[in-house]
């Protein structure tokens, strides 16, 4: 989960890397730039794009739902990282779009601003933007994410964009990996699969922690775990691993070499495209599979 420790772990790691600046990424992160970042896709489906308020049980949710522009396909529910739902996220949840989902990207911090709460190029490692993101983030808990995730999922069976007769997939970054657990864990029934990068606090020894939904669930998983949370944590995946394997669920758990915490976000200061595109290679395979 994103704190000061491990921003300090960020800093130690740019300074390992002085090829990844600042400056670098104050320039990608200007609209049409960051999807430079992404590969040629091939067979590239055209998609419709468009801003949703999605009524919760706290308030109206501005979130964005982009789909292909034609028929009916497989939903996924996307849970950014501690920044929110701003251009970076925008761009992802575009992209797997074109993959041939009806994809919702949610905005968690609507109880206190609309987003973007952050502005084009901000980053974690501004105490500014920390002071700013931490608060919203800390008044985010358990319940919230199950009423969230009920509401969201819920307004995505209401779309004629989306097939009911397939399953729902959702993925989550940092501390939007506690968010994925506890959704295909609030509607386990249209939950097929689930997927976190670099998620924080999946297995914890909280009574709440969200490791002990597993035996809730029925969706196939996926963990992509950042090389600087495994050496804080290392136990973090065995217990996982543990509780998918008692619990009979698929999983797959791996922790990415040379990846540090949030190195799966387009705008991240520490965006690693190499390993970014593996682990977006095993989720397009977890949803080939899972919600076909």
């Amino acid at each position: 989960m994103c704190d000061n420790d491990t921003q300090k772990e960020a800093e130690e790691y740019l300074r390992r890397h002085p090829e990844m600046t600042r400056r670098d990424f104050a320039k990608l992160a200007t609209g049409a730039g960051l999807a430079m970042l992404f590969p040629p896709m091939a067979n590239a489906q055209s998609i419709t794009e468009i801003d949703v308020e999605i009524r919760t049980a706290d308030g109206v949710a501005d979130c964005y739902f982009a789909y292909p522009s034609t028929g009916a396909h497989a939903a996924v529910l996307v849970w950014p990282d501690i920044l929110g739902l701003r251009p970076a996220f925008r761009e992802m949840g575009k992209r797997l779009a074109r993959s041939g989902y009806a994809v919702l990207t949610a905005h968690p911090f609507y109880r206190d601003a609309r987003s973007p709460v952050v502005k084009l190029g901000d980053s974690f490692g501004n105490p500014e933007v920390r002071n700013l993101v931490l608060p919203m983030a800390q008044n985010l808990n358990a319940d919230t994410h199950f009423t969230d995730a009920r509401a969201f999922v819920a307004w995505l069976d209401d779309q004629p964009q989306v097939d009911t007769n397939k399953g729902i997939g959702t993925t989550g970054y940092c501390m939007g990996g506690p968010m994925v657990m506890r959704t295909v864990a609030a509607v386990p029934d249209r939950l097929a699969a689930g997927a976190t990068f670099h998620g924080g606090g999946l297995a914890t020894n909280a009574p709440n922690s969200p490791h002990l939904l597993i035996p809730d669930t029925q969706a196939q998983m996926l963990h992509c775990v950042a090389q600087n949370d495994d050496d804080n944590n290392p136990e973090a995946k065995e217990t996982l691993r543990e509780a998918y394997a008692a619990a009979r669920i698929q999983a797959e758990i791996e922790v990415y070499e040379d990846a540090m915490h949030g190195w799966c976000a387009l705008d991240s200061m520490v965006y690693h495209q190499a390993q970014a595109e593996r682990a977006w290679s095993r989720l397009l395979n977890l949803f080939g599979t899972a919600l076909s």
